[in-house]
């Protein structure tokens, strides 16, 4: 039996202490706050997007562009069906959504949260709330000294560090981790902020703030090439800074860079019309209150807070008669509902990531059993190493993966 301590509660620690005790070590979970699973509470809207169905490692891995490859061993060991298993063994009926986006049935994180709780204490995990972690050293046996602020230290065989990235440092992602593993040798790839909304220059964000638009087709372009490097459907949502929502938490991403003027986001407000048809559509309102000022016949089309935007976009005279509207005026409303553009500027600070891109260099872990490189008897799971995904489960996946992988390996 070898001694373990875990340092962070969230679900990647959570799985690895858990896993750990299982196979017989005695392991102490510290964690930072007062509570277990902070960050977790607050994922896909305080729903919990859990996992993803999809049963191929290869579908898994395509959906995370960074460093993917670096996940089969701990993808083989801990799929996708392993997690739904473990939760509805747990007590907690999951159900699939579009995506193959994995939700309790209840659509409340907590539950998660609690069904993770009642997993460690069952599996004989020791937990010390409140413990902050201020060092970490190796002693000459190869033993471990974990210190904590206050003086309180810590001796063990094995230490598994799953403290999370630098996003939401409110619910104790606060880069911690970083700054233990560097001290121990070990090379950061420098945190940016990944699944993160997106500001823009553009005044009419702000003029919109707080509108939610759902079921629309959002691509976005680069400038320099006029291609699409994205494309998706869904909600989204303005803000007084630009924008945010699913779709747009999906989108930042695939973009790896962002300065001004290098993207644009074009929104397709009616995707299920094409234009042709979306031309009839207008016309039939038009026709049926033909002495309507242009501004005021637009209800049936868009909500209330956009008309204004979306009357400026046209160039069309706001008063003008809807029954005096040119073929080129008419064309010029349809072209700009099927593709309304928002300069994108930057993302919004890591704080208000979902997922930190960036952590610890995969080539400094063994990617069969998460243990680093440089320093035996130290391993690593979960947002903490430099791997992140896609929106749609594949984030938490991640941490149950490599959590289960590290708490096995000790």
């Amino acid at each position: 039996m070898s001694k373990v301590i875990v340092i962070g509660a969230g679900p990647a620690g959570c799985m690895a202490a858990a896993t750990a005790a299982q196979n017989g070590h005695d392991v102490t979970l510290l964690e930072r706050n007062s509570k277990i699973g902070r960050k977790l509470m607050i994922t896909g809207k305080g729903r919990c997007n859990l996992t993803n169905a999809a049963t191929d490692e290869r579908d898994i891995i395509e959906n995370i562009p960074v460093n993917g490859r670096f996940l089969y061993s701990a993808l083989s060991q801990f799929m996708t069906y392993d997690t739904m298993t473990l939760f509805e063994g747990l007590g907690v009926p999951l159900k699939i959504e579009r995506g193959d986006r994995v939700f309790p049935v209840s659509d409340k994180s907590v539950d998660i949260v609690d069904a993770l709780l009642k997993y460690i204490k069952n599996s004989g995990v020791k937990i010390i709330f409140g413990a902050r972690v201020s060092s970490l050293e190796t002693l000459p046996d190869g033993t471990f000294k974990t210190t904590l602020e206050g003086g309180r230290d810590f001796l063990s065989d094995k230490v598994i560090l799953a403290t999370g990235g630098a996003s939401y440092p409110t619910t104790g992602s606060t880069g911690d981790g970083y700054d233990i593993s560097s001290s121990l040798g070990h090379t950061i790839i420098t945190p940016t902020p990944s699944l993160v909304p997106i500001e823009s220059n553009d005044p009419c964000c702000k003029q919109m703030q707080g509108l939610a638009l759902k079921n629309v087709e959002i691509r976005i372009i680069d400038n320099k090439s006029g291609k699409a490097i994205f494309k998706d459907f869904g909600e989204m949502l303005f803000t007084h800074f630009g924008v945010s929502g699913p779709i747009i938490l999906s989108a930042s991403s695939h973009i790896r860079t962002i300065s001004e003027s290098k993207y644009t986001l074009s929104i397709d407000l009616k995707p299920a019309l094409s234009e042709e048809k979306l031309d009839y559509r207008v016309r039939r309102d038009f026709l049926e209150y033909p002495n309507k000022d242009f501004q005021n016949s637009l209800g049936g089309l868009l909500p209330n807070k956009m008309i204004p935007v979306v009357v400026e976009k046209t160039e069309i005279d706001p008063t003008k008669k809807v029954n005096q509207l040119t073929k080129l005026e008419r064309q010029a409303l349809v072209y700009t509902l099927k593709n309304f553009t928002i300069p994108l500027t930057k993302f919004r600070p890591i704080s208000e990531a979902i997922i930190t891109s960036g952590g610890i260099d995969t080539k400094e872990i063994n990617p069969k059993n998460m243990e680093s490189k440089l320093v035996p008897g130290l391993f690593f799971a979960g947002e903490i190493i430099d791997v992140d995904a896609y929106t749609g489960g594949f984030n938490l996946q991640i941490a149950f993966s490599t959590g289960y992988l590290a708490g096995t390996s000790v």
